[in-house]
């Protein structure tokens, strides 16, 4: 976020206003509400990192690639994990070289001792992983780190320095600067609460499902091959499962997926048939699976 992100000349188009932004996200076939533009652009305007949280499949992720694809940039993607440390997010020396210049100065006579230890931690030694890469990427890129909420506390600690100065300190070799600070989209499906710290240094949205008008048509952008009736009658269907006390309700992911399936069979409408038989690209979980299949209010008629 080195720039405002009227001045970002690399864009497909001026990101100037909240209503550009939107007509930007529809051009790349990402649907989204005024709220959630409105703290986008506060994002990129005041370089602030973006924190997402919300179920899973309602695309927290897709916007980072969105917005990317629409800033022509990079995209750098730091996909979390219990047990996520340093060294695979940020960076590690190449241990390797490092060996290779110690037995290379033992041939050579005599041992510098400071010499080498100066050598051995020269930046050249450094291999950059996702969040150092982000830092020092000569255009500003967008760094997604995703799925916050399933690495270690300890972990946000490290993204403190970053998220709030642009830097990140290598105790060998002291603080590295960005030199085009990235666009900050940080994702949580809340499986842990994320600590004050971080959410302090970030905009927060929540989000949430679509409500069926907006959910058709993130579908008929992005399953446009499926028969519009066939889209509703699905979108429709999908509303009155998230209504339900399911273990995991379907994202906008599997709702998209799931017309893909009915299409594939060449559905044009659902039918009782089709939907027991697909539930499973639905819903990931049996007991999810075998309640909606049971439940009498979701009967589906059969085609008119």
């Amino acid at each position: 976020m080195n720039q405002p992100a009227s001045a970002a000349s690399a864009s497909d188009t001026p990101i100037d206003s909240i209503d550009s932004l939107m007509a930007g996200f529809g051009r790349h076939d990402y649907i989204c509400d005024r709220r959630l533009a409105t703290v986008a652009f506060l994002s990129l305007r005041m370089k602030r990192p973006l924190l997402l949280e919300g179920e899973a499949g309602v695309g927290k992720t897709e916007l980072a690639k969105t917005l990317a694809a629409m800033l022509q940039a990079p995209l750098i993607r730091l996909q979390c994990y219990e047990g996520l440390d340093i060294a695979q997010a940020a960076y590690e020396w190449n241990v390797s070289r490092q060996l290779l210049e110690i037995r290379l100065a033992e041939a050579s006579g005599p041992i510098d001792a400071p010499r080498i230890a100066r050598d051995l931690y020269r930046r050249e030694m450094l291999i950059e992983r996702p969040l150092l890469k982000a830092l020092l990427s000569p255009v500003p890129a967008v760094l997604l780190i995703d799925e916050l909420d399933r690495a270690d506390e300890p972990f946000e600690a490290f993204l403190l320095e970053m998220l709030g100065e642009n830097q990140i300190t290598i105790p060998e070799l002291g603080s590295l600067q960005a030199l085009h600070p990235p666009h900050v989209v940080i994702t949580s499906n809340r499986t842990r609460e994320l600590r004050d710290a971080l959410k302090r240094r970030c905009l927060y949205h929540w989000l949430d499902y679509p409500d069926t008008e907006r959910e058709f048509e993130i579908v008929r952008r992005r399953a446009p091959e499926a028969a519009a009736s066939l889209s509703r009658q699905a979108v429709e269907f999908v509303q009155r499962v998230r209504a339900m006390a399911l273990f995991k309700p379907p994202g906008v992911a599997e709702t998209i997926d799931w017309v893909r399936a009915l299409q594939a069979l060449d559905a044009v409408a659902l039918d009782r048939e089709r939907v027991d038989a697909t539930l499973g690209v639905l819903l990931k979980n049996q007991e999810d699976i075998d309640r909606v299949s049971s439940d009498a209010p979701l009967s589906v008629p059969p085609p008119a």
